[in-house]
C-alpha cells in the first residue's frame, strides 16, 4: 500500500481547549477513516518504582512521556497496523495491565501539552496545531475541572499551578509554538480556525484519494 495515513499534531497548555479543537475536528470526520491517540495515555511505566517516589511524578514533564513507544506506536498505524494502547492509572501513579486495541485509519489526531517538543515527533506529523489560549483562562478552567471532575480542593490546585502547571509551561510547552504550521488562539471556542483546519485536511485527503 502506497498511501499512509494523515497525521495531525494537536499541542497546547493545560485547559487551552486542544481537546475541544481535537474532539470537533473528529466530529467533523465522524464516519470517516479517523482515530484519536492522546498522548496522555503514553506516560512511562512506573511500576519499578516505589509508590511514594511515583507521587513525586511531574506530569507536566517532557521526561514523563514514554514518547519512544509513542512514536513506535505511531509508526505501527502509519504501515496500517493495529496497535495496543497503554493505560495509565492515576490513582497508583503508574501503567495499568490493561491495553486499548486500536485499529489503523486514514487519520490519525495526536492530543497532548507536548506532543510538538519531540523532533521525532514532529517529523512523523504532516499538520502541526497550536491551541494558544490566554494563561488566566487556562488557569480558570483547570480549576473548574479538577475541583468539580477530580474531587480536588481549589488550593491543591492553584499550589500545583503555581509551582509545576505554569513553570513547566513556560519552560518546555509554550516554546514549541514555533514548530507549530497553525496557531489557533481560545481554543474550541474558535469556530473559523477549526473550520479552516477541517476543509484542508479535507483537501489532503482528497489528494489522498481517502474521501
Amino acid at each position: 500500500m502506497n498511501r499512509k495515513p494523515v497525521v495531525i499534531g494537536v499541542a497546547g497548555g493545560s485547559g487551552s481547549g486542544k481537546t475541544s479543537v481535537t474532539k470537533s475536528i473528529y466530529e467533523s470526520f465522524k464516519g470517516h477513516s479517523i482515530l484519536m491517540l492522546e498522548q496522555d495515555f503514553y506516560y512511562k511505566d512506573q511500576s519499578h518504582l516505589p509508590f511514594e517516589e511515583r507521587l513525586k511524578t511531574n506530569y507536566d514533564h517532557p521526561l514523563a512521556f514514554d514518547n519512544d513507544l509513542l512514536i513506535e506506536h505511531i509508526e505501527s498505524l502509519l504501515r496500517y497496523e493495529a496497535i495496543e494502547k497503554p493505560v495509565y492509572d492515576y490513582s497508583v501513579h503508574t501503567r495499568s495491565n490493561d491495553v486499548i486495541h486500536v485499529e489503523p485509519k486514514d487519520v490519525i489526531i495526536l492530543e497532548g501539552i507536548l506532543v510538538l517538543e519531540d523532533e521525532r515527533l514532529r517529523n512523523l506529523m504532516d499538520i502541526k496545531l497550536y491551541v494558544d489560549t490566554d494563561a488566566d483562562l487556562r488557569i480558570i478552567r483547570r480549576l473548574v475541572r479538577d475541583i468539580k471532575e477530580r474531587e480536588r480542593s481549589m488550593d491543591s490546585v492553584i499550589e500545583q499551578y503555581v509551582n509545576v502547571v505554569r513553570p513547566m509551561h513556560n519552560q518546555f510547552i509554550e516554546p514549541t509554538k514555533r514548530y507549530a504550521d497553525i496557531i489557533i488562539p481560545e481554543g474550541g471556542h474558535n469556530f473559523v480556525a477549526i473550520d479552516l483546519m477541517v476543509t484542508k485536511i479535507q483537501t489532503i485527503l482528497e489528494q489522498k484519494s481517502f474521501l
